[in-house]
C-alpha cells in the first residue's frame, strides 16, 4: 500500500489581536529543546518542524504512513506540539491559508531567503501563505511521471475543497483560496503540460534553473512534482485547512488518484491531453468558488456545480479507496464537507457571528487544535 505524508504551514498570531507575529525563530528554538539531545551520542533529536519563507509562519511534516487513522494521529499530534511551542513564544497557531488581519510580513535570514526577496521582489514580500503539501509514494520517477501527467484535472477539486482563505489585508477577497492565487505569482507555480516520460520532465526542470529565474529545483513549484527529497509525488495546490480531519481526507483522494492513474499507465491507458490553458481556468475558477460557486468539471472541462465536481472525483478514485480501506472515511468527509463547508465558508460565518476578523482568527485557532 502507497505511503502518505502531509506537510502543513501554519500562522503564528497573537492571540487577541490576530496580528501575525514574527516568531518562527523563537518556535523553531522552542522545538529544539522540546526535542532536547540523545542521552547516548549528545546529538540534537530531529523534530517534524521547519522555518518558511516569512517569520509569522511555522511548517511541519508528518511520518509516511499507510493508515489514514495514523495520519489523523499524525496531524493532530504535530498541531498540538506547534501550539506548544508557539505557546512558550507568547504566539498561537492557526491554520489559516492567508492571514485575515492586515499584516506586513518579514522574510526570514539566509542567503536563499534573501535571494528569492531579491529575485522577486514584492511577490516574494506577500507571499505569507499557508498550504498543505501530500506526499504519497511511488516505485520510480517513470511511474512518478505517469501519475503526474494523468491526476491534472483533477487537482482544482482539491484547490476547492480546501479553499481556507477568503481574506487578505483585512478585507474579503472574494476568494474561496485567495492563497493560489498569491502564490500562482510565482513564476513557476502552477498546472504543467503532460511531460511523457522522466527525461522530459527533468529536462523540462533543468531547462528552467538554466534560465536563471529559478535558483535551484526546491523552485520548482508546480501543482504536482516529483519531490527533490524523497521517493513521492507530491501534490501542492491544497490551503492549509481548519479541521484536522480534511487533510486526512485529501490525503486518502490523492493516494486514490495517485493509484488509479498508475492503474491506467500500466494498462496503457494515456493521460487526458487538456490543455494547460484550460487547466489554469479550472484552478482559478477553484480559487474564486470554493465550495460556493460554480467549479469546472475535471472530465469535461464544462461549467458544473461543486457537488458534481467533487462527486467525479470520488468516482474516479472509488475503486482505490475501495481496495485501500479509505471508501467510508472519504465518503464520510466529503459528505460532511459539502454540508459545513470548507474553511472560507467558516471563516465568513464567523465574521458574521463573531463581528471581527481578530475574534474570526481566534475561533480558527482554537478550531486549529481540535478546539
Amino acid at each position: 500500500m502507497r505511503s502518505v505524508g502531509v506537510e502543513e504551514e501554519l500562522l503564528l498570531v497573537d492571540a487577541r489581536s490576530g496580528e501575525p507575529l514574527a516568531l518562527s525563530d523563537a518556535v523553531l528554538a522552542a522545538a529544539d529543546r522540546s526535542a532536547g539531545r540523545h542521552p547516548a551520542s549528545g546529538e540534537q533529536q530531529e523534530h517534524a518542524f521547519e522555518e518558511e519563507l516569512q517569520q509569522e509562519q511555522v511548517e511541519f511534516a508528518t511520518k509516511p504512513v499507510t493508515e489514514m487513522g495514523e495520519l489523523l494521529e499524525e496531524v493532530t499530534r504535530c498541531r498540538a506540539e506547534a501550539a506548544r511551542h508557539a505557546a512558550s513564544a507568547g504566539a498561537r497557531v492557526a491554520a489559516l491559508a492567508t492571514s485575515p488581519v492586515a499584516v506586513q510580513p518579514s522574510i526570514n535570514a539566509g542567503k536563499r531567503y534573501e535571494w528569492v526577496a531579491e529575485q522577486f521582489g514584492m511577490t516574494a514580500q506577500e507571499q505569507l501563505t499557508c498550504g498543505c503539501h501530500v506526499h504519497v509514494s511511488v516505485e520510480s520517477d517513470e511511474e512518478g511521471v505517469a501519475v503526474l501527467d494523468r491526476i491534472r484535472p483533477w487537482l482544482p477539486v482539491l484547490t476547492a475543497m480546501s479553499a481556507n482563505s477568503p481574506f487578505w489585508q483585512g478585507e474579503d477577497s472574494g476568494y474561496g483560496s485567495y492563497r493560489s492565487r498569491v502564490w500562482n505569482r510565482l513564476p513557476s507555480a502552477g498546472p504543467v503540460d503532460v511531460f511523457g516520460s522522466p527525461d522530459r520532465y527533468h529536462e523540462q526542470v533543468a531547462a528552467m534553473i538554466d534560465t536563471g529565474v529559478l535558483r535551484d529545483n526546491g523552485m520548482i513549484y508546480f501543482d504536482a512534482r516529483l519531490s527533490a527529497a524523497y521517493p513521492t509525488v507530491e501534490v501542492r495546490v491544497a490551503d492549509v485547512c481548519l479541521d484536522a480531519s480534511t487533510p486526512v481526507l485529501l490525503a486518502a483522494l490523492v493516494r486514490g488518484l495517485a493509484e488509479t492513474a498508475s492503474r491506467a499507465w500500466r494498462d496503457g491507458e494515456p493521460p487526458a491531453r487538456i490543455g494547460t490553458s484550460l487547466l489554469r481556468l479550472a484552478s482559478w475558477r477553484a480559487g474564486r468558488s470554493g465550495l460556493d460557486g460554480p467549479l469546472v468539471h475535471p472530465a469535461t472541462m464544462r461549467e458544473t456545480s461543486p457537488a458534481d465536481a467533487v462527486g467525479a472525483l470520488y468516482e474516479h478514485v472509488r475503486e482505490a479507496l475501495v481496495d485501500h480501506g479509505d471508501d467510508e472515511r472519504v465518503r464520510e468527509g466529503i459528505a460532511l464537507l459539502l454540508e459545513r463547508g470548507n474553511g472560507a465558508r467558516v471563516q465568513r460565518e464567523l465574521l458574521r457571528t463573531e463581528g471581527s476578523l481578530a475574534a474570526v482568527v481566534a475561533r480558527c485557532a482554537d478550531v486549529t487544535t481540535g478546539g
